[in-house]
């Protein structure tokens, strides 16, 4: 935030003086009282700042929570790819995005924001929802943050993306972006923080600097960014550390459709069908909104996965769906992921 406009030129005419002192002293008694920044938990929880005494509040704040935060804000590369991860744990555990690790077993180079780097390698991948989980496997005493709990997530919070966008650059760091949260649902979390390709992996922070989220997939529009919840990490532990793969949006030889959902939209609404896949066979079209799946009733996009993720490759299954106010029935016939 902007200070300049606070500062005053010096008065150096005496009379000048005085008649700022006489003045201090005769508006003394009437003056309002200064104006006191009400408190952070109450702007955090999604209210906005209404004086200049708050936004210093906010950014001493974050100020704060980035100098400890983005230690343990790591860039990640795998092969040729580059994205992030955040260190959560002294066993040098890293959560990232599923998209970002490809696969168990696969080499890491760690990069820390004062140059040096560590080796590792990927663990478990949720390809369905994009959770992943690394592991720095050279010895250090490496920065950490705290996983949070996603029920304490609401619509509207404050909440700070931390990344490298564009990739690991020494002589820039770790990027801070300040957002909201626009909408919450069991697999996924939509905010307006600013996201570029090479943050996909990237950590979510709530305002008392706990991991929310992980950065999943990069919109097209401010409000279109997603995050993987925290929630899943929780959940899925055992299975990721364990380097299991699973979850039919990425798992070779699961269950394929070839549709992409519309992250803007609150309903399975579809925004795109792969050529010649599965959902482009059956009639499948974008703007569809699917509303049942397989004899299961489809609410969201998460519930349209699920459904998915359920079936197996080679069946048919009747799909539902909402065209310009038509309701058509479809028949599908569920794919393979290669």
């Amino acid at each position: 935030f902007e200070k300049g406009w606070l500062m005053r030129r010096p008065v150096t005419c005496a009379k000048f003086a005085w008649a700022a002192l006489l003045a201090m002293f005769s508006w003394a008694a009437l003056a309002p009282a200064p104006c006191v920044a009400r408190p952070l938990d109450e702007i955090f929880a999604g209210e906005a700042p209404e004086s200049v005494d708050d936004l210093r509040a906010m950014e001493s704040h974050i100020q704060k929570l980035a100098d400890r935060l983005i230690p343990a804000t790591v860039g990640v590369r795998v092969g040729g790819a580059q994205g992030s991860g955040v260190i959560i744990n002294r066993e040098g555990f890293v959560l990232t995005a599923a998209h970002v690790c490809g696969k168990p077993g696969r080499d890491v180079v760690f990069q820390f924001p004062d140059g040096k780097t560590a080796k590792g390698k990927t663990l478990g991948t949720n390809h369905g929802i994009d959770a992943g989980l690394m592991q720095i496997t050279d010895k250090g005493d490496w920065p950490t943050v705290e996983m949070g709990d996603f029920e304490t997530i609401k619509t509207g919070q404050w909440v700070l993306a931390i990344g490298h966008p564009g990739g690991y650059q020494k002589e820039r760091g770790a990027v801070v972006r300040l957002g909201r949260v626009l909408t919450k649902r069991s697999g996924m979390l939509n905010t307006d923080c600013t996201l570029v390709g090479g943050d996909s992996g990237g950590p979510l922070f709530d305002m008392n600097g706990k991991v929310v989220g992980i950065h999943s997939r990069i919109g097209g529009s401010l409000t279109a960014n997603i995050h993987v919840p925290i929630g899943t990490y929780h959940e899925t532990w055992d299975r990721l550390a364990a380097a299991e793969e699973w979850g039919g949006a990425g798992s070779s030889g699961g269950p394929f459709v070839g549709v992409v959902g519309d992250p803007d939209a609150s309903v399975a609404k579809i925004a795109e069908v792969h050529e010649g896949s599965p959902a482009a066979k059956a009639g499948i079209r974008p703007d569809d909104v699917i509303i049942e799946f397989a004899g299961k009733e489809v609410k969201d996009f998460d519930s349209l996965a699920a459904a998915v993720r359920s079936q197996t490759p080679g069946k048919k299954v009747k799909v539902k769906v909402t065209r310009d106010e038509e309701t058509l029935e479809l028949e599908l016939t569920i794919g393979k992921r290669d």
